[in-house]
């Protein structure tokens, strides 16, 4: 059967960093057309609420007539379906959850759980996924710790919970792994450091953990334990007290620290570290664990969240840890052990992340979303 080309809308509030890098690479690799209908990714809580009806203007005044609408979880659907019902109510639409606001752990310093206004966004996503005729999650962990947080979520209301709506969304629901655009770490591959370094290459907020990662190089670096550390990531406007700590004490073994703005230059960064610690206390699919590993960094990771399903825990066990000590004492062991560093490649491991690969999966999924609206008589 001849594979169709369809013409698709992909809605993307917060147009910046990974969510920017996702509706780019499914672009270029898609067998589909993909017309990008995006807002600056900046005020995320403003795109939430306001973000549908700007875009819902964008789309009318475009005049698109797609086969298929594909947003994000940043997108109030229902709004943005009301906004345009003349235009788009025979149209099946997609939504992809990057993350969520159900399970994501909100800081308890934040003015919306102060207030207890939280509930409204992790609403906005329970009611997109009511409105979707597809629900896609960048990981199995994601879609079942968002399944699992909306009987509890639905609790806090006072009747007409419809519970029986739990059911539907699982039935509507797949996992689509995250696609990323690998090939273009090869092409700056360069020779890892000459001393045990190793890689922090994550946001620095709170959900990544920074505090035990740099606790546990602390207490390898009282061991005597020869290493260097890359600090890479993007910071925002207050610079976190675990990083300004760790600065000061960790000194002369810091060999880079900082956001990198030139993505070759980060990349190099990548294929020149040998140790991946992650402590991450959220992580929905992690992207830059996935680029790190196949960069041959040495990963240790938490076995929990969404890393069991990166690399399989039965066959590499030495890559898992868990609790905090635990990762002390392997972190010590690889960056004593030369042979265990050079000798790791994981990259056949996450190869099937490639937009090669997932591109084929999203278009045939959309497809047979598509195929299917049609059958369903009016």
């Amino acid at each position: 059967m001849t594979k169709k080309s369809l013409t698709i809308v992909l809605i993307e509030p917060y147009f910046t960093g990974s969510h920017a890098d996702w509706a780019q690479g499914y672009r270029r690799y898609s067998r589909h057309h993909i017309e990008l209908l995006t807002l600056p990714g900046k005020f995320w809580k403003w795109r939430m609420h306001g973000g549908a009806i700007s875009l819902a203007k964008a789309y009318q005044q475009q005049r698109y007539k797609p086969d298929l609408i594909l947003s994000t979880d940043m997108l109030d659907l229902t709004t943005f379906l009301a906004c345009t019902r003349t235009q788009t109510h025979s149209i099946p639409t997609a939504l992809y959850f990057h993350e969520n606001q159900l399970s994501y752990p909100w800081q308890a310093g934040d003015r919306d759980v102060q207030y207890q206004r939280d509930h409204h966004y992790g609403f906005i996503n329970y009611a997109s996924a009511v409105a979707s005729d597809l629900i896609c999650f960048n990981s199995n962990y994601h879609y079942q710790s968002f399944i699992h947080e909306l009987e509890r979520f639905l609790n806090h209301f006072p009747d007409f919970r419809q519970k029986h709506r739990i059911e539907e969304i699982e039935q509507k629901s797949k996992t689509c792994y995250l696609g990323l655009d690998l090939d273009r770490l090869d092409a700056e591959r360069v020779s890892p450091f000459s001393e045990p370094l190793v890689l922090w290459n994550h946001r620095w907020e709170y959900d990544k953990n920074a505090e035990e990662f740099f606790t546990a190089l602390f207490q390898v670096a009282d061991m005597d334990i020869p290493f260097k550390v890359a600090v890479l990531g993007e910071s925002f406007a207050q610079k976190p007290e675990p990083f300004m700590r760790a600065k000061q004490i960790l000194g002369d073994r810091i060999v880079q620290w900082g956001y990198i703005k030139e993505e070759s230059e980060y990349i190099q960064w990548l294929w020149r570290a040998h140790v991946l610690p992650v402590t991450s206390i959220q992580d929905f699919f992690g992207a830059s664990v996935v680029e790190g590993i196949y960069c041959n960094c040495y990963p240790l990771l938490p076995n929990r969240l969404s890393y069991p399903e990166l690399i399989p825990v039965q066959s590499c066990p030495q890559h898992f840890y868990n609790h905090r000590q635990e990762l002390v004492q392997k972190l010590a062991m690889v960056l004593l052990d030369g042979q265990d560093i050079e000798n790791c490649s994981l990259r056949h491991c996450v190869e099937r992340f490639n937009w090669k690969q997932m591109a084929v999966y999203y278009d045939d999924l959309f497809e047979s979303l598509v195929n299917q609206r049609k059958r369903v008589p009016a």
